[in-house]
């Protein structure tokens, strides 16, 4: 009788430890997010501070800095080459991309792209890189490409943004373009073929105040986060007809799609569960986290092995971002 008490006793205590409310990141050295991207085949994690910052911060799959890439001005947009040998970064307060060797972590090549140009956000399609460039707030944004070490610019043909465009795709046709931070904020589709822009669908049924974006896999279906919603939504890149919503909370900020396609992760501006992940067509998150402190969700990235989930925030009054790595 005594040994079944006590080992009752002993199968009930785990089952009363509930887990930590909040995860642990790392604070980098950096003053504010640009982006960041995972390259699962050298196990590290990149990420940029945005135009006031001139270096890219290198990282392990535990969130632990290895190394800081100087020289690097305004380094915001990431992209990694279809063999994840090359980090292409977007130099916003330097005119150019960079190309960084991602076994040596040391450039190997700049590609200017014009004065006065600041290309910000970039994606890739296939072999070449595209990137939303524009300076200032006056309607100069547009959208250029990096092909073979040859940069085109102005390749968004009627297409229009206030400033740099963000842009995004899955590897493969489409490519999405949106604007930033207005209202109403507007998104073009554009077929990749031949390395041309052709113009598809557009609209501001995505809200005001867009922050991210990101693609299905197949780039069947778009997903907007966009600050007057209070839910992620979907829409098909044919038409931008709704697929779905995401009911993350108020102000979504962040938005990830798993490589296989069967999760989207969300990330909102509040103080409560930052992060939730959701079946691709549910409604009912399978999974929520809670960043460090009282810091918000700014950035997403899911590992190609679905293993781990990297969440960027930051904590006011600082805008230095923490790097997390969740579990989903």
């Amino acid at each position: 009788m005594i040994r079944r008490t006590i080992l009752a006793a002993a199968l009930v205590v785990p089952a009363v430890l509930a887990p930590p409310a909040h995860a642990t990141g790392n604070t980098l050295p950096l003053t504010d997010f640009g982006d960041l991207v995972v390259d699962q085949t050298h196990k590290r994690v990149f990420v940029t501070g945005g135009a006031s910052n001139n270096s890219v911060v290198v990282t392990d799959l535990s969130g632990r800095v290895q190394k800081v890439l100087s020289n690097q001005f305004g380094a915001t947009g990431l992209a990694l080459s279809a063999d994840n040998a090359t980090l292409y970064v977007g130099l916003a307060s330097g005119d150019a991309i960079a190309a960084i060797d991602t076994t040596k972590l040391v450039e190997t090549a700049r590609y200017p792209t014009g004065s006065q140009t600041c290309p910000t956000h970039l994606t890739r399609v296939e072999n070449a890189v595209w990137f939303g460039y524009g300076c200032d707030d006056v309607w100069n944004g547009r959208v250029g490409k990096l092909d073979a070490g040859v940069v085109s610019l102005d390749q968004q043909g009627d297409a229009r943004f206030q400033k740099a465009p963000v842009v995004s795709s899955s590897g493969v046709s489409p490519l999405v373009a949106g604007q930033v931070e207005l209202s109403l904020s507007n998104v073009h589709i554009f077929t990749v073929a031949g390395g041309t822009l052709t113009p598809g669908a557009s609209g501001g049924g995505v809200g005001s105040n867009l922050t991210d974006i990101a693609l299905s896999p197949d780039g069947s279906t778009l997903y907007t986060a966009a600050g007057s919603r209070d839910a992620v939504d979907g829409f098909a890149t044919s038409d931008l007809s709704r697929r779905g919503g995401y009911p993350a909370g108020p102000y979504p900020n962040a938005v990830a799609t798993s490589p296989d396609g069967q999760h989207l992760a969300t990330g909102i501006h509040t103080t409560a569960d930052d992060v939730a992940v959701y079946r691709a067509g549910g409604t009912v998150p399978v999974d929520t986290f809670a960043l460090p402190g009282t810091s918000t969700a700014r950035g997403l990235a899911w590992s190609p092995d679905r293993q781990r989930l990297f969440a960027v925030s930051h904590q006011a009054p600082s805008n230095a971002p923490i790097l997390t790595v969740l579990r989903p």
